[in-house]
């Protein structure tokens, strides 16, 4: 099976590409290489704009999934028009490219961001969503277009993902239990701006998993699939970081609570993934702090521009604008 990954060289899909590679898959990757190239020599990697792509650039793929785009609310707040180009256009633009090509599945990869704030329950992918913030009204429009181009002969199927987290070659410190191990191991402590808020945490190799299990279902599958390693309350889950981090190093860490209010408040269910793609989360936020510490002494110092994903989309502005 031949897979594209658009977007294939940023934070998940440098840890999809060889795990899609070790399941005997054959990978290319499109990408504009903002974040550097990561991934193995065996990954063919195309520089270019995927706004640029046409029918025969897709022909012969039998799945493509979509990673590409603006990556969280930082971003998409500091340019809201390329974030709903990128985030809203671009996944409408390629799955239409994709089914003309004769590309059997499209991958979209959506946020849970899109719920905005759900207080009462587990929220399933039948819930509405009400997020006013530019990131989560984004991946919604990308969404709703790359599913209107479901047919028979072209399976979509989106992820609406809950945070990831974890360790990847393309490292990222701008993730929520991430930045609580680096501070902690850095300064000695985590800060919380809303201990009370919900969040659904996922490992990043859950994140593979889901993709796997996407890749690998039956060809009638279609539709929107919640996908998250657990929820969690913010405040939970720097206690949890806390005492991982102290058992790990010995070392006592401080957690600084503030009181800062947050509108993205969310909880889901994953019931649906579970059933239809068979999607079994493997990893707790324990699993991911233990996987941090294991690779702790590649990371350098953890105040790289390289690890933040908006400080890199600044520069990248403003070298274009000179």
């Amino acid at each position: 099976m031949k897979i594209l990954i658009a977007g294939g060289a940023g934070y998940i899909g440098s840890l999809l590409a060889p795990a899609l590679l070790d399941h005997g898959y054959q990978v290319d990757v499109i990408d504009l290489l903002w974040f550097g190239n990561h991934l193995p020599p065996s990954v063919r990697v195309i520089k270019k704009d995927l706004f640029t792509c046409h029918e025969i650039d897709l022909k012969g793929y039998d799945h493509v999934i979509f990673l590409a785009g603006l990556s969280n609310d930082p971003m998409a707040e500091y340019n809201p028009a390329k974030n709903f180009i990128d985030n809203g256009a671009l996944p409408s633009f390629l799955a239409y490219r994709a089914k003309n090509a004769g590309v059997k599945r499209f991958i979209y990869a959506s946020s849970c961001s899109v719920y905005g704030h759900a207080l009462d329950h587990f929220y399933t992918e039948n819930d509405p969503v009400i997020c006013d913030y530019p990131y989560g009204i984004s991946k919604l429009q990308g969404e709703k277009g790359v599913l209107q181009m479901t047919r028979k002969d072209f399976s979509v199927i989106a992820l609406r993902q809950g945070t990831v987290c974890g360790h990847s070659p393309r490292m990222r410190m701008d993730l929520i239990i991430n930045t609580m191990f680096k501070t902690a191991m850095t300064q000695g402590k985590i800060i919380v701006n809303n201990a009370s808020i919900w969040r659904p945490i996922y490992d990043i190799r859950d994140a593979i998993i889901a993709y796997l299990r996407a890749i690998q279902a039956d060809e009638s599958v279609n539709g929107i699939f919640n996908v998250c390693s657990g929820n969690f309350t913010v405040g939970a889950a720097a206690n949890t970081v806390r005492e991982e981090v102290e058992q790990l190093t010995g070392k006592k860490i401080e957690l600084e609570i503030k009181k800062i209010e947050d509108f993205r408040n969310y909880k889901v269910s994953i019931d649906k993934a579970k059933a239809a793609l068979g999607f079994e989360p493997r990893f707790t936020i324990k699993d991911i702090v233990k996987d941090l510490y294991l690779h702790r002494n590649e990371y350098g110092d953890c105040e790289k521009d390289e690890f933040y994903n908006i400080r890199v989309f600044k520069k990248l502005e403003a070298d274009q604008s000179k």
